[in-house]
């Protein structure tokens, strides 16, 4: 597949290192699948996709670096969308973000309201400086907000939310965010696994299945084409959570 050029119509900043970018072009996307993004002259990288238009980027390394460095009316090379995304089950679902993993659990919200879909949302952050899209998610439903450092909301991680509902409630849990943290959540719902679909965020070097660089141990899931978004069973007894790969291929 190869790259369109899409010309960035708006930038948005969420947070000091949050950007959200907005196209001329907009995608036919299920809610949990991702681009590949070429940025020219530099690499192509995953980006989820936070609105039918648009894509939210936190500054992490040279890739993200550039894109911040663009402006309105350059542009970006962006291929998909690609991969698995998330299936809206059920009437009642919680939705578990933490940090910038609030982007597309946003999309697939008001996607599920849009259904009618009554949604129950736990951001988690470090800092009340670091939440993104809280009047969007309060708009779609139920808000928790918690942060490490115990400035905004529960403190504690994103599965501190968790003590304050009924998890039997939910027909569905989705998650995003960093692995520890869901790997934290999957672990705290024991017994719900077939309920929970996670996203899962890791080196996409090809996004075509090809290069294995994203694979998980032992089970050889490519989050790249299998995923991005997997059923919480078929993560448990692997090293989901534990370790990933980094561009050598080296356990980090």
């Amino acid at each position: 597949m190869r790259p369109k050029n899409a010309e960035i119509v708006e930038i948005v900043p969420e947070t000091p290192t949050v950007r959200t970018l907005r196209f001329d072009l907009a995608f036919d996307a299920v809610p949990g699948q991702y681009l590949m993004v070429w940025v020219r002259g530099v690499d192509e990288v995953p980006m989820s996709i936070s609105y039918k238009d648009g894509i939210t980027v936190q500054l992490v390394g040279e890739a993200t670096r550039a894109i911040f460095d663009l402006e309105v009316g350059d542009g970006l090379g962006l291929r998909g969308p690609l991969g698995n995304g998330f299936s809206l089950l059920g009437d009642s679902i919680l939705l578990v973000g933490g940090g910038v993993g609030a982007a597309p659990l946003a999309f697939l919200g008001e996607a599920a309201k849009e259904r009618g879909i009554e949604v129950t949302t736990i951001l988690g952050v470090r800092c009340c400086g670091d939440l993104i899209f809280r009047e969007r998610f309060r708009r779609i439903g139920e808000l928790v907000i918690t942060t490490d450092d115990g400035s905004l909301g529960i403190c504690g991680r994103a599965s501190a939310g968790l003590s304050c509902l009924n998890l039997q409630e939910f027909h569905q849990i989705y998650l995003c965010g960093p692995e520890p943290m869901m790997a934290d959540v999957i672990g705290r719902c024991r017994g719900m696994e077939t309920k929970i679909q996670a996203s899962i965020d890791r080196y996409f070097k090809c996004g075509m299945g090809i290069c294995g660089s994203c694979s998980i141990d032992p089970s050889g899931i490519r989050p790249c084409v299998e995923g991005p978004v997997i059923r919480a069973d078929e993560l448990v007894g692997t090293e989901f959570g534990r370790y990933k790969r980094g561009p050598s291929g080296r356990k980090k």
